[in-house]
């Protein structure tokens, strides 16, 4: 039974999951936390962290760490498979479809009106991370005052490197080692 559920809740995040990864992100703490209570918000902070670090699409990782999580190895396949299966047919299907129709008015309307949908998906899960980081739950709490500076001085350097200069990578290291020698000053 946990292998249909977890193919079938990979399945609709895979199917839904309309602008790549970060846009899936929602989905899958939907599905995963609220929804199954396979983990708990800061685990799935923590998979987000690992799906970001290792080579791939983030929503793939995503379910074969989940899946890993849940139930061991054919649990990440199952997983893996449930969130790849929808792309495969929808990619398939829509390469064909724009072939033939991309010189029509109205697919050109359906792309440009899913814009704004994908970026407010992608946002949301921005802003649920940031508040799980800052705050280490993820509501904002009714007490403001709990904010982890440790955690507000990294997100703005990090922000700020990033947009500078477009190493990532670098950035995410660097922020590693920071978050490092900051656990062990006094705040």
């Amino acid at each position: 039974m946990i292998y249909f559920e977890l193919f079938w809740a990979f399945l609709q995040i895979g199917l839904f999951s309309i602008g790549g990864g970060y846009a899936a992100m929602p989905l899958i703490q939907e599905q995963v936390v609220d929804l199954h209570h396979w983990l708990t918000m800061t685990g799935f902070a923590d998979i987000t962290t690992i799906a970001e670090m290792t080579p791939g699409p983030i929503a793939i990782n995503a379910a074969t760490f989940v899946g890993t999580q849940v139930a061991g190895l054919p649990g990440a396949v199952i997983a893996t498979l449930g969130c790849i299966f929808p792309s495969c047919i929808i990619v398939m299907t829509l390469a064909y479809l724009y072939n033939r129709f991309r010189g029509l008015q109205m697919i050109q309307a359906v792309l440009a009106a899913l814009r704004p949908a994908v970026v407010a998906m992608i946002a949301s899960a921005f802003v649920s991370l940031l508040i799980l980081a800052l705050y280490g739950q993820h509501d904002l709490p009714a007490d403001l005052t709990t904010l982890d500076l440790r955690a507000l001085a990294i997100f703005l350097l990090a922000f700020v490197a990033v947009r500078r200069f477009k190493k990532p990578i670098l950035v995410m290291a660097a922020s590693g080692a920071l978050a490092l020698i900051l656990s062990f000053l006094p705040l």
